[in-house]
């Protein structure tokens, strides 16, 4: 039953606002019932919402779209968050338990990452993430899962991400406005890492970078653990305001040079290729060297990735990056730009495609990388989703062996055939109700 439940990713990123409806397929692959993308007409600024109605609007068009598309009510959804207000840290936890003979037990991890969320953080912020680390055990480093070995002192260390309340609050009125309830609010890199990294990536140790219109996010991941993010206030959206300013054309004209004509590598182009694009009105057709505009381009991403580099250097990870660095977002489509950043950072490089995990449906339109973000929201609630059902049913077992611990075989396969089913769903019903509750921010 679980394995049908249907997921909705909602990606409301600076230039477009995505809608991508899924569901969980056969051998673990996703099918992509719908999607629906508009573009969001300056409603998003750098990941945060700078025009209710505008992006009201944009998310009603996106979900309609996707609703039309798959024959799916869309109710919920899981929303990402990002921009320059995001900030991450990390900090140490400990408690110290009364008994050392009783095992240390999921209650225990969930006190300390309690006490995480009532860090203090900067004002007007708010913890979105406490993503556990590893764990000491009586001083012995370096545990990746405490639970079941015996302790009296038990310390996690944490990564912990936080943002604006605001610019989180005008998510979630943005999405009830338009008639949907959010189910979760991630971040995105996060959700993003779930669609184009594999498990050796995330094992071997891999940057994540995500360059989309108006930031470009990165997240480091080293033995499955993700160790650091962050958030880069550039995007794709400065590379053509530069190319508008540089080649004096219109915004739309710059846009179409940078996706068709453009490149990261200047020395790639020859200085006599020349484009030609329409005047305005009338007027005589501009020609633009394409070695120029080659130029301008290099300038721009070459910051954004020495950027990218200062913060793999800052993880202290850069010599354990076996995976190297995986590019995705709109901005992964520029030619060449896997070249420049292995130049930059001396690390291999790769485009981050989001279709390994998809099975069948819209695959091919939704395997571009600017659709990371939004398939890795449904991934990520698709996986938990399987994950909190195989708890429920994990205890349900539990709790049947207890209540008929005292009966004979017999009566008890008797018995439990006669009522396991109404003791089933009422539980089960009980527990999708918690599922659909809105969570706080």
């Amino acid at each position: 039953m679980a394995e049908n439940k249907i997921i909705v990713g909602l990606d409301i990123g600076t230039t477009k606002i995505c809608t991508i409806v899924g569901r969980m397929g056969e051998y673990g692959k996703v099918d992509i019932l719908g999607l629906g993308q508009v573009p969001t007409n300056g409603g998003v600024t750098r990941g945060v919402v700078s025009n209710i109605d505008k992006t009201v609007n944009a998310i009603i068009e996106s979900s309609a779209q996707a609703s039309k598309n798959s024959n799916v009510a869309i109710n919920r959804v899981h929303v990402g968050i990002a921009g320059a207000h995001i900030n991450s840290l990390q900090h140490k936890g400990m408690i110290i338990r009364n008994d050392a003979e009783i095992e240390i037990a999921q209650e225990d991890l969930d006190k300390l990452e309690q006490d995480m969320h009532k860090l203090s953080v900067n004002p007007g912020d708010k913890i979105i993430h406490v993503l556990p680390q590893d764990f000491t055990v009586d001083n012995e480093p370096g545990i990746v899962d405490p639970i079941g070995m015996a302790g009296v002192k038990l310390e996690g260390n944490y990564h912990i991400i936080t943002g604006q309340i605001t610019a989180a609050k005008n998510i979630y009125k943005c999405v009830e406005k338009s008639g949907i309830k959010v189910s979760e609010l991630t971040l995105e890199p996060l959700a993003s890492a779930h669609s184009v990294l594999s498990d050796e990536e995330l094992e071997a140790g891999v940057a994540l970078v995500d360059i989309g219109g108006g930031t470009t996010d990165v997240a480091i991941f080293h033995e499955n653990i993700i160790r650091h993010t962050a958030i880069i206030p550039y995007g794709g959206n400065i590379i053509t305001e530069d190319i508008k300013e540089g080649c004096n054309v219109m915004k739309n004209q710059a846009e179409l040079l940078k996706t068709r004509f453009g490149s990261a590598l200047a020395d790639e182009s020859t200085e006599n290729e020349i484009v030609s694009i329409p005047g305005l009105r009338g007027r005589e057709p501009k020609e633009i060297s394409v070695k120029n505009l080659s130029m301008i381009i290099n300038a721009r991403v070459s910051e954004i990735l020495e950027l990218v580099y200062y913060e793999i250097k800052s993880s202290g990870l850069e010599k354990k990056l076996v995976g190297g660095i995986v590019i995705t977002g709109g901005g992964a489509l520029l030619k060449n730009v896997t070249q420049l950043a292995e130049y930059i950072t001396c690390l291999d490089a790769r485009i981050g495609f989001p279709n390994e995990h998809l099975a069948k449906g819209l695959v091919e339109e939704v395997k571009s990388p600017i659709y990371a973000t939004a398939v890795g929201l449904v991934l990520k609630g698709l996986r938990e989703n399987s994950e909190a059902y195989n708890n429920f049913m994990a205890e349900e077992e539990v709790a049947v062996e207890m209540d008929y611990a005292d009966m004979s075989a017999e009566d008890k396969d008797r018995t439990i055939k006669a009522e396991r089913r109404e003791h089933f769903f009422t539980k089960f019903k009980a527990w999708l109700k918690d599922e659909s509750d809105i969570k706080d921010f």
